[in-house]
């Protein structure tokens, strides 16, 4: 049954359907769900750290300052022994990084710190508070750096199926290929592209980097920033055929016709972008996940799909500003004939973008330090003994 033939309504009752039954599902196990009882909000400790930082941000642990405030008590060896901080056993579970230094003076034990009673938790945050607040500070810039890849994601639910409504999809006498199917190439790529990145490209990879995971996070997401430029290029180049062939035809003036063009012609782009939708999703789901304090990790679950969705409005924005500017010098790039329109050119831009986007990408990501706590140098040592086998 296809959704063309038969309307929206029948499309969307079948969705819905679907969603009640997994709703049920869900409903079905939810008493044997383990339940974790909430601990208090980890926002907290973010904001505690900018408002120690900003509090304290005279002072220095050379000037002003009594040592600095380790794992989750107190502890500096400018102590006095007697000291009620002397006492306190020394916790810490993170390397002191040297990125983003203005926040290490909410860990600093100055004057006040020193001579209260007790620990103000608005004043004073210990090296392991500040370190899981870089961890989230450091992923901004690489979150934002992949905005500009969602907004290529989105064109293939959008001017790909509108693409492909125009060209030849005929299979045989009696079918013709439903546009919105044509989603399924890419899901299709997906399927393919994992096991074969899992079974070949890894250690491939690692025979040549000597990493145990062949390449690491950030390169992975690089990968996949590089090739949506690429899905956009072949995108262009595409579209700029149909409409030649649009031309040649006679059909510029007739948006229902169907250009004598095969449907074919649009896998390379939706392949390309299920390759590049492989690397950079995943990426971007096991850095979140890897990079994020454990308080904020289903923070990092949210924030990578965030991606998808704020990339979405992001395409919405641009396609708004290009309407508005191309309307002023008397044509539309977008316009509803896709003939008379220059979807190229949008494509074309959008390659740029992504060109620009991935050069400021290898700029952030070449300062972007690891999260490095103190277990993890047994992990290191592991890898190194793995390398060597």
């Amino acid at each position: 049954m296809r959704q063309d033939n038969v309307g929206w309504a029948a499309g969307f009752g079948l969705l819905a359907g679907a969603l009640a039954v997994s709703l049920a599902m869900f409903l079905v196990g939810i008493k044997r769900y383990k339940k974790e009882s909430p601990v208090g909000s980890p926002f907290t400790t973010v904001a505690q750290v900018l408002v120690a930082a900003v509090r304290k941000w005279r002072v220095s642990e050379t000037r002003g300052g009594h040592g600095i405030c380790y794992g989750d008590e107190m502890s500096s060896s400018s102590i006095d022994p007697g000291h009620k901080f002397a006492e306190s056993y020394e916790i810490q579970k993170f390397d002191r990084t040297n990125q983003l230094r203005f926040l290490d003076k909410a860990m600093i034990i100055d004057d006040v710190d020193y001579s209260s009673k007790t620990k103000n938790p608005w004043r004073l945050c210990s090296l392991n508070q500040v370190e899981e607040v870089k961890l989230v500070v450091r992923l901004i810039p690489i979150w934002l750096g992949c905005l500009m890849f969602s907004a290529v994601l989105a064109q293939v639910t959008t001017f790909y199926t509108k693409q492909g409504s125009t060209m030849v999809r005929s299979i045989g006498p009696n079918f013709q290929i439903p546009p919105a199917s044509l989603l399924s190439i890419s899901g299709l790529m997906i399927l393919v592209t994992i096991p074969v990145y899992d079974k070949i490209f890894v250690p491939l990879a690692r025979k040549f980097t000597g990493h145990r995971s062949g390449i690491t996070m950030l390169q992975r997401i690089g990968i996949g920033l590089f090739l949506s430029t690429i899905s956009m290029g072949v995108a262009g180049l595409v579209e700029a055929k149909r409409v030649k062939t649009a031309s040649e035809h006679g059909l510029i003036d007739s948006p229902k016709a169907i250009v004598p063009m095969s449907v074919w012609w649009l896998i390379p782009q939706y392949m390309i972008g299920a390759i590049s939708d492989v690397f950079t999703v995943v990426g971007l789901q096991e850095l979140f996940y890897d990079q994020m304090p454990e308080a904020l990790r289903s923070l990092g679950a949210a924030a990578y799909i965030s991606v998808v969705g704020v990339g979405s409005f992001l395409n919405s924005a641009l396609i708004s500003i290009v309407q508005v500017i191309t309307a002023k010098n008397g044509y539309i790039w977008l316009g509803d004939n896709l003939n008379r329109a220059y979807l190229d050119r949008f494509y074309w831009l959008l390659a740029g973008l992504s060109a620009v986007n991935f050069c400021v990408y290898l700029w952030i990501a070449n300062g972007f330090v690891y999260k490095k706590g103190v277990e993890d140098h047994e992990i290191i040592k592991e890898e190194n003994e793995f390398e060597e086998f």
